[in-house]
């Protein structure tokens, strides 16, 4: 019925830190802040990606099914009150869980990629000591 509004909601959330981001990386006077910001702003852009296309893909779905109408209150579960309540039990019982598991998804390819560019950044030194004899 409307379970694509919580990942919807946080869509639009992150679509604006990741603007803000672009932004101050834009406007930052040092390099490394203008990296730092801009290494962000593609983070979130993966995160937004992500959201927004599991939004389109469950909008489409609902209109599909005929739960989404294309005039005010847009959602049909809204026209009748008895239909109020199962659809907020759906949004917490699949849509907070879904944006959850999209979130941490993301979270662990951030993760994965930070310690793949540390790895990167330590790899010069590592065989530096090792060409001049050190451990």
């Amino acid at each position: 019925m409307a379970c694509f509004l919580v990942p919807a909601a946080e869509a639009v959330v992150t679509t604006a830190v990741q603007k803000i981001a672009e932004k101050k990386g834009e406007s930052a006077g040092g390099e490394g802040a203008r990296n730092t910001a801009m290494k962000w702003s593609q983070r979130l852009g993966w995160l937004n990606k992500m959201l927004w296309g599991g939004v389109m893909l469950l909008c489409l779905e609902h209109i599909w099914h005929g739960e989404v109408q294309p005039w005010p209150p847009f959602l049909t579960a809204m026209d009748k009150p008895g239909e109020f309540g199962p659809m907020i039990h759906e949004i917490y019982t699949f849509g907070v869980p879904m944006t959850i598991t999209v979130t941490a998804v993301w979270a662990i390819m951030v993760a994965f990629v930070e310690l793949k560019d540390k790895a990167a950044k330590n790899l010069p030194e590592e065989r530096a000591r090792a060409i001049e004899g050190g451990a």
